[in-house]
């Protein structure tokens, strides 16, 4: 059996400051791949997720890597010791991107023979992929299929009768089969994620699977609570189809330093591991590894890399689901009351990759149907930077049973909304719609502004009230080196 890691390094823009080694303000090609090597080499992450979507395809990563850092991968061997996972376009929602997703799947078989030729040995240095938005069996199932029987495949075929095997004229195409872990976004698909993977598995020989939840995608289109919520009742029925299938379920959750996106900092690795006990990995993603100091971000790593996986936090998933539709509808409808807002703020916030972000979910949302926001990161970084933290929407709606119930299940809830209340700026009233300034709750937790935050917020606000919108960008850069986060 391979380690499963414990922390995946991501390329997630949600940085604040830009890490020694990138060549300017967008990290793009070669940075990505130092990347890379310093997330294995210096912060001891054992995986790296690389993202395929919304931008050129690296067909030569796995080359890259071993020919520019050869004696530190000889020492931790790609495939077996660290892992490189790639993040591939799903058809099924990204049609344009779709046939990214071929190009991705035939380039697996070339990173192998790179490998054969440096290690002389047998083992995939990639064997495993990530699809985004999964909404059933059949969209792993289609990836898995295409690779084994159209990419692996095709090696035993004849291109005319009487002719060679594909296999004779070009080589080998190995490995003969991959892994694919869904990544699983929305309430619909959370909610059965266990029969989603049950489904995948059924007439597979396997011993182990990897699952992704997402927990910035629930947040944006649901709101905090719903997320934490949503992920819980995910990894409780995930836990119970591994006893049930005698398959080892190994859950990745998809976390960010934002609280509105998991809370995780360098600072606080037992948020996490406290919160979602039974989760194998966790993202480390780009504001954990360049807005803190690197020893800091190590001994933070090597905390989460040493921790024993426990079983998951015990929900009622009905009283949950009874509390996310209450509370998703009001958080709806007040990020729909923002919306205009959070779109001319969102045009100020600095980007730290050079790509086009993949599609988002909330555009599908039933209740915001026709409402247009940006991506999560930029969705958080526009409301923080006004002095709103997005936690703070649909609290009005939680009864004082829903928060006696919150507690004993999500027990980081008020140490969260502590971490974002030190980030909201009462003078955000003077530019929010009045009905969603009438139900911001501020009493929950005892919190201490942030001054550094709350100056450039004021600023923001002013020049916003005033119809101004000059030195904005500079202005959200400020605020977010402030909190060691963009998003």
């Amino acid at each position: 059996m391979q380690h499963i890691p414990r922390t995946m390094s991501t390329q997630h823009p949600d940085n604040a400051s830009m890490p020694f080694f990138a060549s300017n303000s967008l990290l793009e090609g070669d940075d990505e791949i130092q990347e890379a090597y310093y997330a294995f080499s210096h912060l001891g992450c054992t995986e790296q997720m690389w993202d395929c979507e919304g931008k050129e395809v690296d067909a030569y990563v796995v080359k890259k890597l071993l020919s520019k850092y050869g004696n530190f991968f000889e020492k931790k061997r790609l495939g077996r010791d660290l892992r490189l996972t790639l993040r591939v376009p799903n058809p099924a929602i990204e049609k344009t991107e779709a046939k990214i997703l071929l190009e991705t799947l035939e380039a697996i078989p070339r990173s192998f023979d790179t490998a054969q030729v440096f290690y002389n040995d047998d083992l995939a240095p990639i064997f495993e992929v990530i699809l985004p938005m999964t909404e059933s069996a059949r969209d792993v199932n289609m990836v898995y299929h295409y690779y084994r029987d159209f990419v692996a495949g095709k090696q035993s075929r004849e291109l005319f009768p009487g002719s060679q095997k594909v296999s004779e004229w070009i080589g080998r195409f190995m490995p003969v089969e991959i892994s694919v872990i869904p990544l699983i976004e929305t309430q619909k698909h959370l909610v059965f994620a266990d029969q989603i993977v049950s489904q995948y598995l059924d007439g597979k020989k396997v011993e182990s699977q990897r699952v992704f939840l997402a927990r910035s995608d629930p947040a944006q289109n649901y709101g905090l609570v719903s997320a934490v919520l949503l992920d819980k009742i995910a990894l409780q029925k995930l836990d119970e189809l591994s006893e049930k299938s005698s398959v080892e379920i190994y859950p990745i959750v998809g976390v960010g330093s934002a609280p509105f996106r998991g809370n995780l900092k360098p600072t606080n690795p037992q948020n996490c591991l406290s919160g979602y006990p039974s989760a194998q990995t966790f993202t480390i993603q780009s504001a954990f590894k360049y807005d803190f100091d690197q020893g800091v971000v190590t001994g933070a790593v090597e905390e989460i890399n040493s921790a024993k996986r426990k079983k998951p936090v015990l929900v009622d998933e009905e009283k949950c689901l009874e509390i996310i539709g209450r509370y998703s509808n009001e958080y709806a409808a007040q990020v729909s009351l923002l919306e205009p807002l959070i779109n001319k703020v969102a045009a100020f916030v600095p980007r730290r990759r050079k790509r086009k972000l993949h599609i988002g979910l909330f555009g599908y949302s039933r209740q915001l149907k026709g409402k247009s926001l940006p991506r999560t990161i930029t969705f958080c970084a526009s409301l923080y930077s006004i002095g709103l933290p997005p936690e703070m929407l649909g609290l009005n709606a939680l009864t004082q049973k829903d928060l006696d119930y919150l507690e004993s299940v999500y027990k980081n809830f008020r140490a969260d909304l502590a971490d974002a209340m030190k980030f909201y700026n009462p003078e955000c009233k003077k530019i929010i719609p009045e009905k969603v300034s009438k139900s911001l709750k501020t009493d929950f937790v005892d919190f201490e502004a942030d001054e550094v935050h709350a100056k450039a917020t004021s600023e923001i606000i002013s020049r916003l009230s005033g119809g101004s919108t000059e030195g904005l960008e500079a202005l959200v850069a400020r605020a977010a080196y402030a909190r060691k986060f963009l998003g």
